[in-house]
């Protein structure tokens, strides 16, 4: 990518970790940061918009997606595939938008291996007593479910070294500030701005 190029940010982190509600402030907030949108298998629940929410097809449709190479990255869940159109992330990134991708640690790392430029963010909980108010808070899932997240998350922290920053989502606005550092501390990088630089100063 130059220095003309948006960035492309890959968010991960447990369930419950607020990475969702963070990244959507971030698309709310700033004009130049778009949060990819999946494609997925699934039918649509009550209230989800197709372009929205997901990007809603037919496993028929999705398999052609990944036989063209149209995914950054995918997977599937139980009976049902998720991934990454590449089209309107890279669309985004040509324009000189930043592209969140909101996705689990495997997609992530995917990501990263087809496209090192990749920025890689893992948001952590202040504490796991903090994580697991949360998913308690939800108020949508067993006792049993909640532990088997929070077994999930020491299982997700073991990809952390595959990061290049940890961000820590005490407060939405703090984490959403953090992000906002990370992306133009990288913006500044000799990799990403020598070349433009050098035209500017004709060196």
């Amino acid at each position: 990518m130059n220095g003309n190029k948006g960035l492309l940010l890959v968010v991960s982190g447990p369930s419950g970790v607020g990475k969702g509600t963070v990244c959507k402030y971030l698309a709310e907030n700033e004009t130049d940061i778009f949060l990819s949108v999946s494609a997925t298998s699934r039918k649509p629940r009550e209230g989800e918009i197709d372009g929205q929410h997901y990007y809603f097809v037919t496993q028929a449709k999705f398999d052609d997606m990944i036989e063209n190479d149209e995914l950054l990255e995918y997977a599937k869940y139980i009976s049902s595939s998720y991934g990454t159109p590449k089209k309107p992330c890279f669309e985004r990134l040509d324009k000189g938008d930043n592209v969140i991708l909101e996705i689990e640690v495997q997609g992530g790392t995917e990501v990263k291996e087809k496209y090192p430029e990749t920025v890689m963010i893992f948001m952590v909980p202040p504490t796991m007593e903090i994580l697991k108010d949360r998913l308690v808070g939800r108020g949508t899932e067993t006792e049993e479910v909640v532990e088997q997240r929070i077994k999930r998350a020491y299982e997700e922290f073991g990809y952390l070294d595959k990061y290049d920053y940890i961000v820590v989502n005490d407060d939405v606005e703090k984490a959403s500030e953090r992000i906002k550092a990370i992306i133009c501390a990288e913006k500044q990088k000799m990799q990403r701005t020598a070349e433009n630089i050098k035209k500017e100063l004709k060196i």
